[in-house]
């Protein structure tokens, strides 16, 4: 069987981008070019995909996968058997996520109170901060050695504050969805947004929009922000793609 770009990214639920990159990093060379340029993908490259997304979801970096998939002793059946115990795993954190939703909804209803901190439960902020480096790297390289240095410069606190800003940039959003994207109060978190990613990089207009490209196209995002509220994604998308068109305005 052989699969175009296109017909590849859409069967795995994945960006062409995301293909292409790949194939400049050599993590997922086409099975063929021809003479138009055209990729083509096998059954072969298919499956090396599920790996790769597998690994992705174990949160291994681009360059780990790599090495691991082009190691010596690398076994599919194997590390088959690896991804179900760690989805099993990651079942549990999304289990989590659900009795949060749950309780937010009863807390909303004003039948139970919860705290700001017992509203952010069961999210992972730093898989999502790896995820928003991914998606910066495709832009620019650099970008993740930059994310990766000031990560690290961060005292405990720092850390936490950072997340928690994160996470409210999100919840914020949510009272605003029946809104225009380009309602002021939305543009005015998008613009908290904005300011947040500088705590990981400079973010260009590019990789702004880039990542609201994959907030809602790419499975691993959308799904984060799917677990707030369905509609959640493809607004937060909008509202980035009007604060970009409306930068060079304010600049």
């Amino acid at each position: 069987m052989s699969y175009t770009v296109r017909q590849l990214a859409r069967l795995a639920g994945v960006t062409p981008r995301t293909l292409h990159y790949y194939d400049a990093i050599g993590l997922l060379r086409p099975s063929a070019v021809g003479d138009n340029g055209y990729r083509t993908y096998d059954d072969a490259a298919a499956l090396r995909l599920q790996q790769i997304l597998f690994f992705r979801e174990l949160d291994l970096s681009l360059n780990e996968i790599r090495d691991v998939l082009d190691g010596p002793e690398f076994q599919t059946v194997p590390a088959l058997e690896k991804h179900r115990r760690a989805l099993q795993a990651r079942v549990a954190r999304l289990n989590g996520l659900i009795h949060t939703i749950d309780r937010t909804v009863l807390h909303l209803k004003g039948q139970i109170e919860m705290s700001t901190k017992e509203l952010f439960e069961g999210f992972d902020d730093e898989t999502q901060a790896r995820y928003e480096e991914e998606a910066a790297q495709m832009y620019d390289p650099r970008m993740v050695q930059e994310s990766s240095r000031r990560w690290k410069s961060y005292t405990a606190e720092d850390k936490a504050r950072i997340q928690t800003e994160g996470g409210a940039v999100y919840q914020d959003l949510l009272p605003l969805l029946d809104r225009d994207p380009a309602d002021a109060a939305v543009q005015t978190v998008i613009a908290r947004w904005h300011e947040h990613l500088h705590a990981f990089y400079e973010p260009t207009p590019d990789i702004l929009r880039g990542l609201g490209q994959a907030y809602a196209e790419d499975p691993r995002f959308a799904a984060f922000f799917t677990a707030m509220h369905p509609d959640l994604p493809g607004f937060f998308s909008r509202a980035i793609e009007h604060y970009v068109a409306g930068m060079a305005g304010r600049s």
